[in-house]
């Protein structure tokens, strides 16, 4: 069976810190401090994340602090105005939060964190209620699995899916590189061998170094030893 890839379930962290609507200002800070943390969820109900606030959130306050801004300059930093007189979490609080659920994969969480411009997700059930936080640090995790965990997974991968070439190809890693070697008879499964590896969690990229046809040549066949990223 194809590998299942990781979930936001196997690596995010359990133990949130978190504060409510009614938190004020100085508790959220001491939260933060406590916790070592540079956000936090922000709760309503039995457990529902209805915002983020965090250290950006927060430092308006201090920015204005010393400066009466004029009109112009209120016009283009509203939120950063509202946030300087602001004294609680949900004053304070981006709003929706963007969350992500425990069953999601890696690859969407991290697109979700990209488009948004975040470093850490609130992860949520159905129901919205927080169980968890994802940072992208808990993202990098799978860059951790060693060389030969990748090789043999990569390995099944392709025997799995093409059992031709799985008899002609050597698989090295080293890294997190993954280097498949020998002979291809149809090149034009090269592109699709990479795109399969590429989906192994924890492979950094993949080169080859193949004897085979290369279908893109001109004149007589012959066979054609190289090194290539695809």
């Amino acid at each position: 069976m194809p590998h299942t890839p990781h979930r936001v379930s196997d690596v995010m962290t359990q133990t949130v810190a978190a504060v409510d609507r009614a938190a004020r200002f100085k508790e959220i800070v001491e939260t933060m401090e406590r916790w070592q943390v540079s956000a936090l969820p922000v709760l309503a109900g039995e457990g529902r994340v209805v915002g983020v606030v965090s250290e950006a959130d927060l430092l308006p306050k201090e920015g204005f602090r010393e400066s009466d801004p004029d009109r112009l300059e209120q016009l283009r930093s509203v939120d950063d105005v509202r946030r300087a007189e602001a004294v609680t979490a949900g004053e304070l609080m981006t709003s929706p939060a963007h969350t992500v659920r425990a069953d999601a994969t890696l690859s969407q969480a991290a697109r979700i964190m990209a488009r948004k411009s975040v470093k850490r997700l609130p992860v949520v059930d159905a129901h919205g209620l927080l169980r968890g936080i994802v940072s992208r640090a808990d993202l990098l995790k799978v860059f951790l699995r060693s060389d030969e965990d990748l090789a043999q997974e990569v390995r099944r991968h392709i025997g799995e899916l093409f059992a031709a070439p799985a008899r002609d190809l050597n698989v090295s890693v080293a890294d997190g590189v993954v280097t498949l070697g020998g002979r291809v008879r149809d090149t034009s499964l090269v592109p699709v061998l990479a795109r399969l590896v590429r989906s192994v969690e924890g492979v950094v990229d993949v080169e080859f170094e193949v004897t085979g046809h290369d279908p893109v040549r001109s004149g007589p066949s012959a066979p054609d030893r190289r090194t290539r990223r695809w």
